[in-house]
């Protein structure tokens, strides 16, 4: 059993951290493949080497050997190797390894995850809380343990993090905090990380003010920001962020965030080239009205970070496009998780001139045909494409796969989508399509995307 076992290598501590000045009863044996030496014997035969016949001891593994070991290890075998002697024990506390570390929180009545011992929190708090730079929280769907999380954070006094990252595995947890038990314990880490480069708060309440505590302490070195579903958060909040954090490279947030004084900001003189920039764009009820953004404040984005992935994901009704597609939209990276509607497909292929990769989960009965056409015809960097329930006739598919040709790295379409015509039936379009993408395709079975 595992608890004997751990009786037997703990047991073996005094072995191996006495004297060595001669070998010692913890050195083990390793198995050596020996050729046999008769010809025709095919087996090879094994025989055990003792390394102590060679004057080697385990306990005076150097440190640095140690160190690189342990990095590769379960954090739970790691424990378990800490129980063969003092040097190892010593090792397993070295700072190298505890800078990055994931707290698993999970209740066993509501998640079938494994969690991280309570113990072992308790542990890391004590002797290396100083040494974390690199955290993560994943949390289950429980206040419990969104509560645990923030009792955590609110341990973090002493540690400078790099990067953070609130994680909900399931539904927001966060969201059912008290507020300000949030923010207290979020303020604590925003206060004494003098240097976070890295934040992921999505679906939880922060709020204005506490955004102003972490760009008081950490505007020159904030990085990436994702605060995606934050509805405490204004957009005067986020403008503060853009105004003071120049060095920000990603950022990603909710469509209500979003403000033409936002991209001009981000698009200063002052503030470093945008990389990626994440818009998700969600319905909370059907027939919300949405804000449109100036084609003017898009171009001054553009101009200023050329090569900046703008990612935009959908989950609209049909009826709540009406702001949407209108003008010129440096989209590169389009999403829609509900049903689009073929109108709004056809304003895509003509608005959207950087799209390299489109999505369109559901879109009903009338067939794609001319839009997927257009999209092909005008979107010249198209390299992926995912359809789910739509339609588009195997002629017109055929037809998009040959304009766009090998740029297409990546075309997942269901088989449903295609409807046989009079040139094309589902077992001769494949031999089709592969002809002209270079590379055996057939239709997939279950969406990949």
């Amino acid at each position: 059993s595992q608890r004997g076992e751990m009786k037997r290598v703990k047991g073996d501590e005094d072995a191996c951290s006495s004297s060595s000045e001669g070998p010692t009863e913890s050195c083990k044996k390793v198995r050596k493949l020996q050729p046999s030496k008769e010809k025709h014997q095919e087996e090879e035969e094994e025989t055990d080497v003792d390394l102590c016949e060679f004057g080697f001891d385990w306990a005076l593994l150097p440190q640095e050997i140690l160190l690189n070991i342990f990095q590769f290890l379960p954090l739970l075998d790691r424990a378990y190797a800490s129980q063969v002697c003092r040097g190892w024990n010593q090792a397993f506390h070295m700072p190298e390894l505890w800078r990055c570390f994931e707290f698993e929180l999970n209740q066993p009545a509501s998640s079938y995850l494994k969690a991280t011992h309570p113990d072992l929190i308790k542990q890391i708090i004590k002797r290396h809380s100083n040494h974390l730079q690199y955290v993560s929280f994943k949390v289950d769907s429980s206040t419990e343990s969104a509560e645990a999380a923030c009792d955590i954070l609110s341990q973090l006094v002493n540690c400078s993090l790099k990067t953070l990252g609130l994680i909900s595995t399931a539904r927001p947890s966060f969201m059912e905090l008290p507020k300000s038990h949030f923010i207290s314990a979020l303020t604590v880490v925003f206060v004494n990380s003098k240097s976070l480069s890295s934040l992921k708060i999505d679906d939880t309440p922060v709020d204005d003010p506490s955004l102003k505590v972490l760009v008081a302490n950490n505007s020159d070195t904030l990085r990436m920001l994702k605060m995606s579903s934050c509805p405490h958060v204004s957009p005067a909040g986020i403008l503060c962020v853009a105004d003071q954090c120049h060095g920000l490279r990603e950022l990603a947030l909710n469509y209500h965030l979003l403000s033409d004084e936002l991209l001009l900001a981000l698009s200063s003189e002052k503030h470093v080239h945008l990389e990626h920039l994440r818009i998700d764009v969600v319905s909370e009820n059907p027939g919300q009205h949405f804000h449109t953004i100036r084609k003017s404040s898009w171009d001054a984005m553009l101009r200023h970070s050329p090569k900046f992935n703008l990612v935009m994901y959908f989950f609209l009704y049909e009826d709540e496009f009406g702001p949407f597609f209108r003008e010129e939209v440096p989209i590169t990276h389009l999403y829609f998780g509900r049903s689009v509607s073929k109108d709004v497909l056809g304003r895509v292929g003509l608005h959207c001139p950087r799209l390299v990769e489109l999505v369109v989960c559901a879109n009903g009965l009338r067939p794609l045909d001319e839009e997927l056409i257009r999209i092909a015809k005008r979107c010249t960097q198209l390299s992926a494409i995912g359809l789910g329930e739509c339609e588009v006739s195997c002629s017109a598919f055929v037809e998009f796969v040959k304009m766009c040709g090998r740029r297409l790295s990546q075309l997942s379409i269901m088989e449903e989508v295609l409807i046989p015509d009079h040139k094309y039936n589902l077992d001769e379009i494949h031999w089709e399509v592969s002809k002209h993408l270079g590379r055996v395709w057939f239709p997939d079975m279950m969406p990949t995307w």
